[in-house]
């Protein structure tokens, strides 16, 4: 048994409590010592005044106590839309860096998605290559997406109950694809797949960019040899986005599906959503760190141009103050990354936008990011921080015992220091591919410390790393 000792726990809102956890695998307790509202501690003058006063009722400790610091602790942070690589695209990204990276960003637990995996996990043969691939390998712990592209999709229905029975924790289908291994399916084959999956309420996430739209526009361009980022980003527009998410929600109305738009971009589209919402429609959205700090204009930073491109790319600062309105009124399932890295060196150099490889490696950062831009900036509550980090992923793909500090549930805990500040600096990222947008941005938050199932895995003071393969495979629940 473990105890660690005096750490600040949010019970709702802005409202903290200080509280001794103790735990060993699991958590046992939180114990209050005493509640408290940010605002009591919001600064660092404000924090210490707090702290002389605790310590003077000389709150005692016992031996094996891990001293907390009067840090904030939260459930360890879900990612639930990672791209990690392997099998198969390792010269791009692999699991042990990854998973070390998400570890230093308080993350510790992860949903990887099918599609960048040689052989992709569309059937149980290739989610067992899969898994037996990332055995052992991983600091963190960690779920799979299964898929449905559209050169497997003559045996869905199979693959959907097998990769069910297997834990998959939610199915992932394209309306527009690049990957050879992974095609994109019409319009009626996703509404087959919905039907499907809809009897048995696994969640379909779906990437969300009309193909003809998009097609016509590069192509158009491409003939005409226009390159630049401009040509790029007209071709992947807004309309693009909405066009496909008003045929989805017309799906998911029709079949029931639990249906997740990922890495939404554009304001219109979760103005769309939330309508959908209201009329009882289950359809939820996520979105990531880049849609919430970027625009377009920031393609003309010629330092971090290439970096920045992803599908969907960026959108406007209109859209951009949307999306943070609408995780500021709980109508938006959790903020992701998406991460997907690459070596810069190879596959970020090209001067013809069209070849530069789209994809942003940002494990490391969200945690930093959301509480430093969300919360500290007043843009969404603690509570609400930490639901869209951790609580609502848990819940969402029913991992039972992930995403909460409270007994039962895995130990998995990250200390966060909100009175401390960090310049994003890419050579010190522990993935493979380093490099970021925020190259040189302030975070006024730093990850401390992460536990996962009780065991340290990282200490940034001491540059502790937890050892590799403490990581396990965690089922979704049905």
């Amino acid at each position: 048994m473990k105890i660690l000792s005096n750490v600040f726990v949010c019970t709702s809102g802005n409202n903290l409590e200080l509280a001794d956890i103790s735990f060993d695998d699991k958590i046992k307790s939180v114990r209050k010592i005493t509640e408290l509202t940010w605002d009591d501690i919001s600064t660092n003058e404000k924090k210490q005044r707090f702290i002389s006063e605790i310590e003077s009722k000389k709150h005692l400790q016992r031996k094996d106590t891990i001293y907390g610091n009067y840090l904030l602790a939260m459930p360890g942070a879900i990612d639930p839309h990672v791209h990690f690589d392997t099998p198969g695209f390792e010269f791009r990204e692999d699991i042990e860096h990854a998973s070390i990276a998400a570890a230093f960003g308080g993350v510790t637990t992860i949903i990887d998605m099918p599609c960048t995996s040689i052989p992709p996990v569309t059937n149980l043969e290739n989610f067992n290559t899969k898994l037996q691939a990332i055995r052992n390998r991983s600091l963190i712990d960690f779920a799979f997406w299964g898929g449905i592209g559209g050169n497997c999709f003559f045996d869905y229905k199979k693959n959907i109950f097998e990769l069910r029975e297997a834990g998959i924790a939610g199915f992932k289908v394209y309306t527009i694809s690049g990957m050879k291994e992974f095609s994109d399916l019409t319009y009626d084959q996703i509404k087959s797949v919905a039907i499907n999956l809809a009897e048995y309420g696994k969640p379909m996430a779906v990437h969300a960019e009309d193909k003809f739209i998009v097609t016509s526009i590069m192509n158009e361009r491409i003939k005409l040899g226009k390159n630049s980022w401009q040509d790029y980003t007209e071709s992947r527009n807004t309309k693009a986005e909405v066009f496909a998410i008003k045929k989805l929600i017309q799906i998911a109305e029709e079949t029931k599906v639990k249906m997740l738009i990922v890495h939404l971009s554009s304001g219109e589209s979760i103005k769309l959503i939330q309508q959908a919402i209201s009329n009882g429609v289950d359809i939820s959205a996520e979105t990531c760190p880049h849609y919430l700090y970027f625009t377009s204009d920031d393609f003309n930073k010629t330092e971090i141009r290439n970096y920045l491109k992803s599908a969907p790319p960026v959108k406007d600062k209109s859209d951009k103050n949307q999306l943070w309105k609408a995780l500021s009124e709980n109508q938006m399932a959790f903020v992701s990354t998406d991460h997907a890295g690459c070596n810069p060196d190879n596959e970020k150099i090209s001067e013809n936008f069209w070849e530069v490889y789209g994809g942003i490696p940002g494990v490391e950062h969200r945690v930093p990011f959301l509480f430093s831009e969300g919360f500290l900036k007043k843009k969404i509550t603690l509570e609400q921080t930490i639901n869209l980090l951790s609580t609502n992923a848990a819940e969402y793909f029913n991992l039972g015992m992930k995403g909460k500090l409270s007994a039962g549930k895995d130990a998995d805990i990250t200390l966060i220091d909100l009175w401390n500040y960090q310049i994003v600096d890419s050579k010190k990222m522990h993935s493979k591919g380093k490099y970021t947008p925020f190259e040189k941005v302030k975070f006024n938050v730093v990850v401390d410390k992460t536990f996962l199932r009780g065991e340290l895995i990282m200490d940034l003071k001491n540059n502790f790393v937890g050892k590799i393969g403490t990581g396990k495979y965690i089922k979704s629940e049905k």
